[in-house]
């Protein structure tokens, strides 16, 4: 998701496109310049989540104000209101066919909605509190979602499968691996979680954070994964050996967000009204990058990994063009 040259590139670009940008190595390239496409308003509070549809034509947003609208990529227009939960909405995923999107709220329920119809399909009962982060597996037949526990969901019937124990405190946000095997959980008791999804049981615990978690995010082909703390680091871990790969470090605030370029090589983090951009090699801050004029609190990639979403409390959503940046690596 980067290189020096092209980063270079994309700080001046934000900083023509009132994103401000600054390169730690003070390089600047006027080559492609990346720049803000559209942004989308609507919502009347916070955007909590962001998510791209599998085809990358439709951007869902879910809102404090309870509601989660549609939006078209291309436009940046407003496709569609969802309404039905009674309390601010934490997450939203689609199912990897795009048919179906799944939302999480703080009233306690996770909602499955048909996408093209905008109409709810089941409401998902069985969380005593809020329900934060909603994952679909990979095959689309598994729904996951988190609160004070991990709850698994038939997403065909909306039937309740099982739920997974382990974690000590709320569990804000979680993430399924490539192959569908495993999910990987972060919880405000500090520690990461991958379970083995065969057996429903913890296949390895990771620590070493010492502030609650507030974020994870694993790369497309989950050997790696990034968990954000409300603390502001953030830890790089390899999966297969649950080793702690490097220890990054940014302002004493909480890491609402991460998200991976396509390739892996570029992590993302907000913090603040920020975006750090991370060389996940070297384990390097490469550059900060002013996004909005408030905190960001979610962020993501378009599947072909040339647009990036970012949504803040200014209650602004973004889309950033980033294919320039990308080039020949953008899948």
């Amino acid at each position: 998701m980067r290189r020096s040259s092209w980063v270079g590139g994309w700080l001046v670009a934000l900083l023509t496109a009132g994103m401000g940008l600054h390169h730690l190595d003070g390089q600047h390239s006027p080559a492609d310049e990346p720049k803000e496409r559209a942004t989308l308003k609507g919502h009347t509070e916070v955007a909590w989540s962001v998510a791209f549809a599998p085809d990358g034509k439709t951007l869902a947003s879910g809102s404090h104000d309870a509601t989660i609208k549609l939006w078209d990529v291309s436009t940046g227009k407003e496709r569609a209101t969802l309404k039905g939960h009674t309390f601010r909405v934490r997450g939203v995923a689609f199912a990897p066919d795009g048919k179906t999107l799944a939302s999480a709220s703080s009233d306690g329920t996770v909602k499955l909605w048909d996408v093209e119809t905008g109409k709810e399909r089941f409401t998902l009962k069985g969380h005593t509190a809020d329900v934060y982060p909603v994952a679909f597996a990979p095959d689309g037949k598994t729904l996951a979602s988190g609160s004070d526990e991990i709850k698994l969901w038939d997403a065909g019937t909306g039937k309740e499968l099982a739920t997974l124990e382990g974690h000590r405190a709320f569990v804000p946000s979680l993430a399924f691996s490539p192959d569908g095997k495993a999910l990987v959980s972060a919880s405000f008791d500090k520690t990461v979680k991958i379970w083995d999804l065969g057996t429903g049981r913890e296949r390895a615990t990771l620590k070493g954070h010492e502030a609650k978690l507030s974020s994870l995010a694993l790369t497309g082909d989950g050997k790696a994964l990034a968990s954000g703390a409300r603390d502001g680091t953030i830890k790089l871990w390899d999966v297969a050996t649950g080793r702690e790969r490097a220890t990054l470090r940014g302002p004493r605030q909480i890491v609402h967000a991460l998200a991976f370029t396509p390739d892996g090589k570029t992590l993302v983090s907000s913090i603040g009204a920020e975006l750090k951009l991370w060389d996940v090699a070297k384990g390097e801050e490469r550059a900060t990058l002013k996004a909005h004029t408030e905190a960001v609190w979610c962020l993501a990639f378009s599947p072909d990994g040339k647009t990036l979403a970012t949504g803040s409390i200014d209650l602004s959503i973004k889309l950033w063009d980033v294919a320039a940046v990308l080039g020949q690596k953008a899948k």
